[in-house]
């Protein structure tokens, strides 16, 4: 029990990985954008028919 000072050391700070970046053509990026759009559109949609909470009588 005398080498515990090896036992518990801090691990050596990593550096962080650089992030991936893609290009892509105007054309997907429109689609893209599109689809983000139509998501958004639906959700509207789908919350404006849910029944809103009715205070308590």
């Amino acid at each position: 029990m005398s080498d515990t000072s090896d036992t518990f050391k801090k691990a050596p700070k990593r550096k962080p990985s650089k992030g991936k970046s893609v290009s892509v053509s105007p054309e997907m990026r429109q689609a893209y954008a599109d689809l983000i759009r139509e998501r958004e559109e639906k959700e509207q949609a789908y919350g404006r028919h849910l029944r809103k909470d009715e205070p308590r009588r």
